[in-house]
C-alpha cells in the first residue's frame, strides 16, 4: 500500500510517497532532507501534534498555552478537555507550567505569553 503526504517540517512542502507493508514503513520517497523522512515514518506509525489553545485566568482574561512537546494525535481531544478546565492566577510567565502531564501523557502545558497583574 502507498500513501501520499506533504511534509510540514519546512517551507519546501515536499510531496512524499510512503510505501507500507501492513503498518510498517518500507520506503519514503520525494523528501529532500532527513527530516521529511522522519516525519513520514512518524506520521504513518505514531502521529503527534502540538496542541495550542487558551486558559482563562481568575481575572477572566485568556492566556495562550501550548503543549511543551507534541502529544499523540489520538489524545488531542482529551488534552484540550483537561486544559479547558484549568484556571490560572496572574502573574504568568512564558514557560510556566499550567497543566502538568496533561491527560496522562506526561507532557506539560505551558504558558505561551507573559501576562502580569494590571
Amino acid at each position: 500500500m502507498t500513501k501520499e503526504l506533504v511534509c510540514i517540517c519546512c517551507p519546501m512542502g515536499c510531496r512524499m510517497t510512503v510505501e507500507l507493508d501492513g503498518e510498517k514503513v518500507v520506503s519514503v520517497t520525494g523528501n529532500t532532507c532527513k527530516r521529511g523522512s522522519a516525519y513520514a515514518v512518524s506520521e504513518m506509525t505514531a502521529p503527534v501534534r502540538m496542541v495550542t489553545t487558551t486558559v482563562r485566568t481568575a481575572d477572566g482574561v485568556s492566556i495562550p498555552v501550548k503543549t511543551k512537546d507534541p502529544v499523540p494525535k489520538d489524545r488531542i481531544f482529551d488534552c484540550v478537555s483537561e486544559i479547558k478546565r484549568a484556571q490560572v492566577s496572574l502573574p504568568v510567565h512564558v514557560g510556566d507550567v499550567i497543566v502538568s502531564g496533561v491527560a496522562g501523557t506526561g507532557i506539560d502545558v505551558v504558558a505561551a505569553r507573559t501576562l502580569l497583574n494590571e
